[in-house]
């Protein structure tokens, strides 16, 4: 239903730069003004490789005109941001990360306007650092809400933001919905996602060099961009040092995944730390047969009943994850079996399913603080 007085939502992110927040935040922008809000997404700069923005969205820059020393930066950031809010006077603001999330606590103070902050990531090794511990108890009991991917994740905070948080997942994108069902796979094995360290690429090379031995027919392939962390110069020397240059391939980041990725035998999430991984979700949309690893937040534990809809495995543990793939190639009827049930996934994490989760927790959380 649409709103009889139109209330006005502002999200507050780094950037719309590809990942999986600002991902996140397009599709629930897109949505929210498609269902009679009006919708303002503040950026602090503009990534080189962007979501599009969606139609009837607003967009306004709150970033450093000129770069300073460190405390420079951040109060200059929340002037701006303070300064737009008055401005634009949204009914809400909902932060994106942790830095959105103190910039826009801090900058809201006094305005009336109420914050819902979304934690993005594992808190442990996220949120834990000195400064977290002194940041979090000062500033998150002024946060009208919280959002948690898992629920380890929302444990980890206090626990009076723990009574007005919600637990929402992530919304799927339209691509990986409905598409066919696929009775045949082609010898490929596959993952999405930058090449970055917590992404753990290296368990994955390990146990792909164990799942050769036995299949060597078998290939493969990696999507995402370089992080710039080195990972991605590690990935390379480890490959060519055991001459998988003819079966590992490092893809970069490509458009229409969906089509790339859905005859594949197997997907695999290597990750030692994540939030609720997107591509885990679509991978599961797509009817895929998955293996990922038992990883802090718990996203893949919350997803994935073993040995039902996917398997789960020991975070780095290249042995426990070739056998997990393996497994799969050689049982097929089972793997498709395993793919059939991680397909309705569909059924609950669909753009506008969780769009109305995201809707009805926004409201509540107004009609509690107005």
């Amino acid at each position: 239903e649409r709103l009889q007085t139109m209330r006005k939502v502002l999200f507050h992110l780094n950037s719309l730069e590809k990942g999986g927040a600002e991902r996140v935040v397009c599709i629930l922008a897109g949505q929210f003004c498609q269902n009679g809000y009006e919708v303002v997404i503040a950026t602090e700069w503009t990534g080189t490789d962007e979501y599009t923005l969606p139609d009837g969205v607003k967009r306004i820059h709150v970033g450093l005109m000129k770069e300073g020393g460190r405390i420079y930066n951040y109060l200059y950031r929340v002037r701006a941001l303070r300064k737009a809010l008055k401005k634009e006077r949204p009914d809400v603001v909902i932060a994106f990360a942790k830095k959105a999330i103190y910039r826009a606590l801090t900058a809201s103070a006094g305005t009336g306007i109420p914050v819902i902050l979304s934690v993005r990531t594992s808190p442990v090794g996220n949120y834990d650092h000195p400064a977290d511990r002194i940041l979090i108890p000062l500033l998150y009991r002024r946060a009208a809400g919280a959002v948690f991917q898992t629920g380890q994740a929302k444990s980890f905070f206090p626990a009076k933001l723990r009574e007005r948080a919600a637990v929402i997942i992530n919304p799927i994108q339209k691509a990986y919905l409905g598409r066919p069902v696929l009775h045949e796979r082609i010898k490929e094995i596959v993952q999405v996602g930058r090449l970055d360290q917590f992404k753990d690429q290296q368990i994955l090379l390990e146990s792909m060099y164990r799942v050769h031995e036995k299949y060597p027919d078998y290939i493969l392939r990696i999507y995402g961009g370089d992080s710039g962390d080195g990972t991605k110069e590690a990935l390379e020397e480890s490959i060519a040092m055991h001459k998988a240059q003819e079966y590992i391939f490092l893809m970069g980041s490509m458009q229409r995944l969906e089509e790339r990725i859905e005859k594949a035998s197997v997907f695999v999430l290597s990750s030692y730390l994540e939030g609720m991984p997107n591509a885990l979700m679509e991978a599961m949309a797509l009817g895929l047969p998955v293996v990922a690893t038992d990883c802090p937040c718990g996203g893949p534990a919350d997803l994935i009943k073993s040995g039902e809809n996917g398997i789960l495995v020991p975070v780095k543990d290249a042995k426990a994850m070739a056998d997990a793939i393996i497994y799969l190639l050689e049982n097929p009827e089972t793997a498709e079996q395993m793919g059939k049930a991680a397909r309705k996934i569909a059924d609950y994490a669909g753009e506008t399913e969780i769009f109305a989760v995201w809707r009805d927790y926004v409201e509540k959380t107004l009609e509690r603080t107005t």
